[in-house]
């Protein structure tokens, strides 16, 4: 379900992190650091097939697949955005 899918940690995150450009894996495992290979396809390929990731697949050796957020995607920065800020200033301090 849709609204399971945002309400994941990586998501948000994957989605927070291709806002303002396309990735490569490299380049978004590069980013953020602490998501296993694993949990980032798995995470990539949920966010594609609900329609808020584009994967661009160039046909040259090695393969080039690039990501991107499509409108959808997009869309959804801005409410993440509003729930990570509300988060910050709600949540009790770490001791």
């Amino acid at each position: 379900m849709l609204s399971d899918l945002l309400g994941t940690k990586w998501t948000a995150l994957v989605i927070s992190t291709l806002e303002d450009e396309t990735l490569r894996f490299g380049e978004l495992r590069s980013r953020l650091t602490n998501i296993s290979p694993k949990v980032l396809v798995q995470t990539l390929r949920r966010l594609e097939r609900y329609g808020l990731v584009d994967r661009t697949v160039y046909p040259v050796v090695p393969l080039h697949v690039e990501y991107s957020l499509t409108a959808l995607g997009r869309s959804a920065g801005e409410p993440l955005e509003a729930l990570w800020s509300w988060v910050g200033s709600h949540a009790p301090p770490l001791r």
